[in-house]
């Protein structure tokens, strides 16, 4: 069986609002501490992965317990980080959409590396978003519609060495054919204008971050 959406929560910054994200038909991941998070709220992940290093032994018996199936994975041997597995994972239940909630936190490697993982979910042609308290997260390398979810900020950032064509529409300050290269500033702090916006380019990998302070 596919699911339409897949929401992965991390073990990151996490909070029980984030809750409110869960559709009826969700395919629910939880990756390490953030498997531990779902439970103590009474919600069951159809999965929960990782090496479970952040919680304790009693609090991963709980885990195994609470949820559909569990992979535990050893700390040493894993080549890849607790969220990239639950990503693995939510790839194979070939998705229009991944949602990661807890994937930023204190951890700026961790964050980053998150991040990254948006472009792996174009390169399989799905889309993925990374939603905290204060920013929601998107990339595209082609188009995308902006819809406004009470964030004060849109902006745009380049993450090859530069991006082509960019047009937008539905903002404050709109562009048309720009060019954005990498460690520019001129795409910070835009704003909608309406309920939605549109942003496209022709060339390389746009990040498309709504926030608030």
């Amino acid at each position: 069986m596919t699911h339409k959406r897949v929401i992965i929560f991390s073990g990151g910054s996490l909070y029980p609002e984030f809750l409110d994200q869960i559709q009826k038909d969700d395919y629910i991941i939880g990756a390490d501490k953030g498997a531990l998070f779902l439970i103590n709220n009474n919600v069951h992940p159809h999965i929960s992965v990782g090496d479970f290093d952040s919680i304790s032994e009693e609090e991963k018996l709980i885990v195994s317990s609470s949820s559909g199936e569990m992979m535990d994975c050893d700390a040493i041997d894993k080549n890849l980080t607790d969220t990239e597995l639950a990503f693995e994972i939510a790839l194979k239940q070939r998705p229009t959409h991944i949602l990661l909630i807890g994937g930023t936190g204190t951890r700026l490697d961790h964050t980053l590396a998150n991040i990254q993982m948006l472009n792996r979910a174009l390169q399989h042609h799905t889309s993925l978003t990374i939603l905290d308290k204060n920013n929601y997260i998107s990339m595209t390398g082609s188009s995308l519609e902006v819809t406004n979810l009470g964030y004060t900020y849109v902006s745009l950032l380049p993450m090859t060495a530069e991006v082509t064509g960019i047009t937008i529409e539905g903002f404050e300050y709109p562009l048309e054919n720009a060019t954005l290269k990498l460690g520019q500033s001129l795409g910070i702090s835009n704003r909608l204008t309406g309920e939605k916006g549109s942003v496209s380019i022709e060339s390389g990998l746009l990040l498309v971050i709504q926030s608030k302070d």
